[in-house]
């Protein structure tokens, strides 16, 4: 990006935060004083953000936050709250496992990882908070793609076309990533092994909300030969227990699971 597009996105993030004085309505003429800009260049300013709902015009001809901003803020709200409900959880998951455990949520087609605490052990992975991987080849992408709404999920799937194999395990064939899903559905819960990284192993459950929507995905990761099939079928308990319990954490309730899974 140029120096000039630099400076336009900064001026345009001072733009957004001078509404922080919470007035109801801002002027033209009040922006381009307090920001120290000409008129001019506070209205092309204004003219993109309002273009992407981030503003909006008011009747009397000032403008204030738009409806984005609000969602905005609702997306930060829902992953501070995701913090605060999955910290203890995510404790008691790795005292009990003694494996690394982490919560993903979905970007895009991208599992990012908010949350994480490494394994007690001396053979430990280590994924740092905030990485960015395949949503296809992660447990927690595939319980966060499997409890997407159809037309969702298609959209996912064309985002990330072609799936990138990251491993010759990985899950390339959406046909065959579909019946995946369909498995993680029946039996309430995900593994990934060797699918995104070779000799690395993870199991994930999903975490709700109050409306029971599924906003994240709880998951242990460990080195595969520590992970052999009967011992992720055990783990798999651990995992989903955790997930229900971060879910009534934050609001959900086990006699509402039919109104979401009916």
């Amino acid at each position: 990006m140029s120096d000039a597009g630099l400076s336009s996105v900064g001026n345009a993030a001072r733009l957004l935060k001078a509404f922080l004085s919470r007035e109801k309505e801002i002027g033209v003429s009040e922006l381009a004083r307090r920001l120290g800009l000409g008129k001019s260049t506070v209205h092309r300013l204004l003219t993109t953000l309002l273009q992407e709902g981030l503003v909006e015009k008011t009747a009397g001809g000032g403008y204030r936050l738009g409806l984005t901003m609000f969602e905005l803020g609702q997306v930060v709200q829902s992953h501070m709250d995701l913090h605060g409900a999955v910290g203890p959880v995510l404790a008691s998951l790795r005292e009990e496992t003694h494996e690394g455990c982490q919560v993903g949520v979905l970007d895009g087609h991208e599992v990012v990882y908010i949350d994480r605490l490494e394994s007690s052990q001396t053979l430990r992975l280590f994924n740092e908070t905030g990485r960015r991987v395949p949503v296809h080849t992660t447990s927690s992408g595939k319980v966060l793609l499997t409890h997407l709404p159809d037309d969702e999920l298609e959209r996912v799937l064309a985002a990330a076309a072609p799936l990138a194999q990251m491993t010759p395990r990985s899950i390339t064939d959406p046909a065959e990533l579909r019946a995946e899903l369909a498995r993680v559905r029946a039996r309430g819960w995900a593994e990934a092994v060797e699918e995104r990284e070779v000799g690395v192993a993870s199991i994930a459950a999903p975490v709700r909300d109050a409306t029971g929507h599924v906003v994240a995905a709880i998951s242990i990761g460990a080195p595969a030969a520590r992970m052999g099939a009967q011992q992720r079928r055990r783990l798999a308990e651990v995992v989903v227990e955790a997930g229900e319990a971060a879910s009534r954490r934050l609001g959900w309730s086990p006699e509402t699971r039919h109104l979401r899974e009916g």
